[in-house]
């Protein structure tokens, strides 16, 4: 559960701002658009299998 304590002073919009900023942040929107349809665990494992590839792609890149 994301909290956002306003705190003395505030105006509600920040609290908002503060509020969605954690709420995107913490992943909650991708978990449900990803277990919005069933995903063969075959999919699930070369998805993976590819933002891995991607990652160390990058990190290569940022080494050199």
């Amino acid at each position: 559960m994301i909290e956002v304590n306003i705190k003395d002073n505030e105006s509600l919009e920040r609290a908002l701002r503060r509020f969605k900023k954690k709420w995107e942040r913490s992943g909650v929107l991708k978990d449900v658009k990803r277990k919005a349809f069933y995903e063969k665990p075959s999919v699930t494992k070369r998805i993976a299998k590819k933002q891995t590839i991607r990652r160390a792609i990058r990190l290569a890149k940022f080494n050199n």
